[in-house]
């Protein structure tokens, strides 16, 4: 299990140097909080497979697709199910849209985060660290 992480972020790490086009023009709209204040990570190793992109805290993954993922439904849909079953949203974009309409795949991404469930920071109005007043002696 450790050897398989560490191939992972190994590989990770590669992909990262070799980003195509499409996923160097997303990440600089994505990068450093710029997108409604989100941190988002690339090439990210989530279960088994390595994410373009995630928003850990939101838990939302932005898939880009390229001309590779023609023909590749099934297997994509099978990623998507497993990345689900981790508490992943996952949300797919195509190099197309990423290299002609990038506000529009900025706005799909802002309509997914909005939609995503996010740890309140608020403490617990009954106050304190889980102790319910009927079990306060």
């Amino acid at each position: 299990m450790a050897e398989r992480n560490a191939t992972l972020v190994t590989r990770a790490r590669a992909m990262r140097r070799e980003m195509p086009e499409p996923e160097r023009r997303l990440w600089a709209v994505l990068r450093a909080w710029r997108l409604d204040g989100t941190k988002f990570s690339r090439q990210v190793p989530i279960g088994r497979y390595i994410a373009d992109f995630a928003a850990r805290r939101e838990r939302l993954i932005v898939e880009v697709d390229g001309d590779t993922h023609d023909g590749r439904e099934a297997a994509d849909a099978s990623r998507t199910r497993s990345l689900e079953a981790l508490g992943y949203r996952v949300i797919r974009v195509t190099n197309r849209d990423v290299m002609t309409n990038i506000e529009g795949v900025a706005l799909h991404i802002l309509d997914a985060l909005r939609r995503c469930e996010t740890p309140s920071p608020r403490p617990s109005p009954r106050g304190g660290e889980g102790v319910h007043d009927d079990l306060r002696s």
